[in-house]
């Protein structure tokens, strides 16, 4: 992993920042982006200035896209060499289905989750698919990773409206996977179970069910377990694809 350069979105919490500090521990540069400009300059400040770059805003705004791919390209002072691993991570969740859900957070949770990773993995796609001509076949790994959702692969009645995005999002990558898998650029979709982290309290569901549901499937996954495993994926040789991972707290029989 030594000398890669990625990209992290939705880094100052959660999966993005245990996977931030995995990446830096393995001698990755990382250009980490989330909304709060003060949890990344902490982040970096911790992590060091040499390793990290921040680029805050609203990962699915197209202009934050470009910042963060520039960023990363123009890290390490090395002409056109672009991010080789790009983390689709940024999320918003709600709680509940289509007909009991919140409407007024549909458009951001459709924007964020879809948009945003559509938008990013497009531009990551675009770019990395460009530096890799006139490569011999499989030089070096590129990657990019897709953050989905246990409840993207089984529609699950506490939270289909969210899933629907992650379904959405799980198309994407496996589409997005075939097209790419001539060229060497490897797209990994990533779909965790029950995690504990302050997702659950910006999506709106009840504390008490939560806690309910954690004394019968718990103890849920921690984010550092979810980085550990997309490290797993990402640390394979260029010839090797872990194009597909799903994890679960293992009392977790659904969804």
């Amino acid at each position: 992993m030594k000398g890669r350069v990625a990209v992290v979105t939705g880094a100052t919490a959660g999966i993005g920042e245990a996977l931030v500090r995995r990446l830096v521990g393995d001698g990755c540069f990382v250009v980490v982006n989330a909304r709060r400009a003060d949890r990344l300059d902490d982040l970096r400040r911790e992590l060091g200035d040499e390793d990290v770059r921040c680029v805050a805003g609203d990962a699915s705004d197209e202009s934050v896209i470009e910042r963060m791919l520039d960023t990363a390209r123009d890290a390490l002072g090395t002409p056109g060499q672009e991010a080789d691993l790009v983390v689709i991570n940024a999320g918003r969740g709600v709680a509940g289905s289509v007909i009991g859900s919140d409407t007024a957070v549909w458009e951001e949770m459709v924007r964020t989750n879809y948009l945003g990773a559509a938008r990013l993995l497009r531009a990551a796609a675009l770019r990395m698919q460009h530096e890799a001509k006139g490569e011999p076949p499989l030089t070096r790994a590129r990657d990019i990773v897709v953050l989905g959702s246990v409840v993207g692969r089984h529609v699950s009645p506490f939270s289909s409206m969210y899933g629907s995005t992650k379904f959405a999002v799980h198309s994407l990558a496996e589409g997005a996977r075939r097209e790419l898998a001539g060229t060497g650029i490897r797209v990994t979709l990533i779909e965790p179970g029950f995690v504990k982290t302050e997702f659950q309290g910006v999506a709106g569901y009840d504390q008490a069910w939560f806690e309910e549901v954690m004394a019968k499937v718990g103890p849920p996954l921690s984010p550092d377990d979810v980085a550990r495993t997309i490290m797993f994926s990402i640390s394979q040789p260029a010839g090797v694809h872990v194009s597909d991972l799903v994890l679960r707290p293992t009392r977790q029989e659904y969804p």
